[in-house]
Parts: structure tokens; C-alpha cells; sequence
């Protein structure tokens, strides 16, 4: 699975103006809601719904990246936007650091495989340090979808 299986280009954020882990999961799915693929009455669901799984155990799997993502009836399909914080978030990530890369996903709750296939895409490519540099660096959405891009394209090293 590629990042231009799931992300939405138009939901991407290249500078998130929340400070802090829920506002910023309102951010990125108000973004999916402003980009067409959810629908806006359904954005407090999907909020509640990843706010929940938060409540599992964080989704900030250290160095600097989080992976919010939930199962929600309203989606037809995968779907998944970015977003970058330069000034970094609390996100009670597990090594206690601030999340600059943060990957949301939303996907039906009868595609468990595409939602299983989406993280283990995601986890991958973020253990490369350079895809991760560059894309903490990045200060555009054309920034951001050309590293997706190459990274698809396995042009670093993952």
C-alpha cells in the first residue's frame, strides 16, 4: 500500500495550529471534512471515535510521529491526511517527546486489512530518518505530497 492509496492531498496540513493532541485531532479531520471525503456532521464522531482509541494507549510511537487512527461507519474507503507541527505537540507520545509527524486514519470498520496495511506503510516509511527530516522540514502541502511521492517510489531508504 502507497500514501496515494490513502492520503487526501487537499486535507494535508502543512503547519497545524493546535497546540495540543485532541485540538489537533479536530484539526486534521475538520480538514477531511473541509476537503469533501467526510461529511461535516460526521467530523465529531470520527473526533470522539479516535479520542477513544487515544484512551488505548497513545498513538505517538515516538520520534517525533503520531499515527491517530480509528474504524468509523461514515467512510466508504481508507482515507488519511498529514499534518506537521513545527513547534511540536504533547501527544503523550511513548518516549515522552513532542510529535512533529502526525499521519490520521479513518477507514470502514469492515476493511481491517486496508487499515492494517495503511500502518504497517506508515511505520515503515517513518523509520527512515531521512523521509522523516525532510518531511519535518517541509513547509508546504507540494512539499509535503512530493516526499509522499518519493517515498512511494522508494526513493529513500525504507
Amino acid at each position: 500500500m502507497k500514501f496515494s492509496d490513502f492520503v487526501v492531498v487537499p486535507a494535508i496540513r502543512a503547519e497545524i495550529a493546535a497546540d495540543d493532541k485532541s485540538s489537533v485531532i479536530e484539526e486534521m479531520v475538520a480538514s477531511l471534512a473541509q476537503s469533501g471525503v467526510v461529511r461535516s456532521e460526521d467530523a465529531a464522531g470520527i473526533v470522539a471515535a479516535i479520542m477513544k482509541r487515544e484512551e488505548l494507549g497513545s498513538t505517538g510511537i515516538g520520534r517525533g510521529v503520531a499515527v491517530p487512527h480509528t474504524k468509523h461507519p461514515s467512510v466508504g474507503k481508507l482515507i488519511g491526511t498529514v499534518g506537521i507541527s513545527h513547534h511540536g505537540v504533547d501527544f503523550d507520545s511513548l518516549d515522552g517527546e513532542k510529535v512533529h509527524l502526525m499521519f490520521l486514519l479513518i477507514s470502514p470498520p469492515d476493511r481491517p486489512a486496508d487499515h492494517l496495511r495503511a500502518l504497517e506503510n506508515i511505520s515503515r516509511q517513518l523509520r527512515d530518518d531521512t523521509f522523516c527530516r525532510f518531511l519535518k522540514q517541509a513547509h508546504s502541502t507540494s512539499e509535503i505530497q512530493l516526499l509522499l511521492d518519493e517515498s512511494d517510489a522508494h526513493q529513500f531508504g525504507s
